[in-house]
């Protein structure tokens, strides 16, 4: 301890006079850089003034200003913004879970607007739209040039009304138009199922109803299946969620977690820079987890996945996802707007930062196109498909086992059939409950190398730097 005082009080020392040797130098390099700064406002203020006096037509001075804002902001990267009082609002009622819109989550690349995910049951998921479409203009009007808030602008309207989208979609020779009629995009956070004997909590978004809808989803899905004994495990659907609040994705993690660390947060201040933990408790009480996640899993999704695979509480199946490893901070300022400013990353408890690298999964599955059935086949050969030998005429029957057993055995052969069903509905899902049906089978005395990857599977296509809508 002794030594380690002397060393500090040696290099103040040395702090010191370095100080003082070079003090002069740099006071003049400090008082350059601000004459410098005032310089560059004076020539600002010079600007807008010949603006407001010389351009062509009367200029807006408050809309003037707050584009000069925006492009200051969106300058040092895409999800820094100046949301004017109707955005600032916007952001509050979309963080509460309800909005106007189309339902689309979208970002800027290379100056066109591009969708990171649309957002189940919304008018843009029903109309078709996917992630990784290009929005190239709106009702006519190029996009190409406009920042992301003036774009969104033009996507907005009153519930109701029809606007119609060009798109460019990757695996389309020609941009196609489609038409959505706006409504009030009311979010249920999580929808939870059970298939099979898996429970499925599919996460759409976090926002403040997110963390109650998956407690009250799963306690109901459990006390349906007649207690916790009769699960396999559970599957977290992140697949195209693209993110929200990131005390809620905290919230998620930890209900899943028994303690260590979440996520945390490094600014360039250390005001800026947390550290999330889990407290004990888990609402799966120790069930085998599936994470799914796929190219548009971004932001607070990317958190859970992070912190479940870390902690090897879960392995995460599925394609790489998007990668957004920052977090942003609303700052309200005067006139009711307010400021979107990124003052942090985020780093999963391994110390990994995920930015413009995403979360890889530890087994990779594409989900496959879907293909019509062969027109070919007759019927005579499904027929012949179909038989058993138990449609043979005077088969022998079989007498060594009871009722009970043969009710079980066509119990679990309905559930192989549907399972078979849900391969050509969600291949992803289908592979996850078949994980979990193994790592039941194996029961909880086995460890699992959750490390392990699918090489023959091939790897998803490499996904953009992020811009949060």
């Amino acid at each position: 301890m002794k030594k380690i005082l002397m060393a500090a009080a040696g290099g103040t020392v040395l702090g010191l006079v370095a100080t003082t040797q070079f003090a002069g130098p740099l006071l003049a390099q400090t008082a350059s850089k601000e004459s410098s700064v005032y310089e560059q406002l004076d020539l600002f203020g010079d600007i807008f003034e010949r603006i407001r006096q010389g351009y062509v037509e009367d200029v807006d001075d408050k809309k003037l200003i707050e584009a000069a804002i925006n492009g200051m902001l969106t300058s040092l990267d895409p999800h820094s913004s100046y949301l004017s009082e109707d955005d600032a609002k916007d952001m509050q009622v979309q963080t509460r879970g309800e909005f106007g819109g189309l339902g689309l989550e979208v970002t800027q690349e290379e100056g066109w607007v591009k969708v990171v995910s649309p957002i189940d049951g919304t008018p843009a998921a029903a109309a078709g739209m996917m992630a990784g479409d290009y929005i190239t203009a709106v009702d006519g009007e190029n996009v190409l040039g406009l920042t992301l808030d003036e774009a969104l602008k033009l996507l907005r309207g009153p519930v109701g009304s029809e606007v119609i989208i060009s798109v460019v979609r990757g695996d389309k020779p020609e941009p196609f138009d489609v038409s959505i009629v706006r409504d009030t995009i009311k979010l249920t956070a999580v929808r939870a199922r059970t298939e099979g004997k898996a429970v499925v909590l599919r996460v759409t978004t976090f926002n403040a109803q997110t963390f109650p809808n998956l407690e009250e989803g799963l306690k109901k899905q459990i006390e349906e299946a007649g207690g916790v004994e009769n699960v396999d495990g559970i599957v977290l659907d992140l697949r195209n969620n693209p993110g929200g609040l990131l005390n809620q994705a905290v919230f998620v993690s930890d209900a899943f977690l028994e303690g260590g660390e979440i996520v945390s947060t490094r600014g360039r201040n250390s005001a800026d820079s947390d550290r999330y933990n889990a407290t004990a408790g888990d609402l799966a009480q120790g069930l085998p987890m599936v994470v799914l996640i796929n190219g548009g899993s971004a932001s607070a999704s990317e958190i859970v996945a992070g912190a479940l695979q870390d902690h090897r509480r879960a392995i995460v199946v599925g394609t790489k996802s998007f990668g957004k490893g920052s977090v942003q901070t609303v700052v309200p300022l005067q006139g009711n707007g307010a400021m979107r400013l990124t003052t942090a990353r985020y780093y999963t408890p391994s110390g990994r930062s995920i930015q413009n690298l995403g979360i890889s999964p530890d087994i990779i599955v594409e989900q496959p196109a879907v293909h019509p059935a062969d027109e070919t086949e007759t019927e005579d050969t499904t027929a012949q498909q179909m038989r058993s030998e138990a449609d043979l005429r005077g088969t022998l029957s079989n007498d060594s086992l009871s009722e009970d057993e043969i009710k079980q055995i066509e119990e679990d052969r309905a559930r192989a059939e549907d399972a078979a069903k849900l391969r050509d509905e969600d291949y992803q899902l289908a592979y996850a409950i078949d994980i979990l049906k193994g790592l039941h089978a194996l029961g909880p005395q086995v460890e699992v190398d959750v490390t392990v990857k699918d090489d023959s599977a091939p790897a998803d296509a490499e996904s953009a730097a992020p811009a949060n809508n």
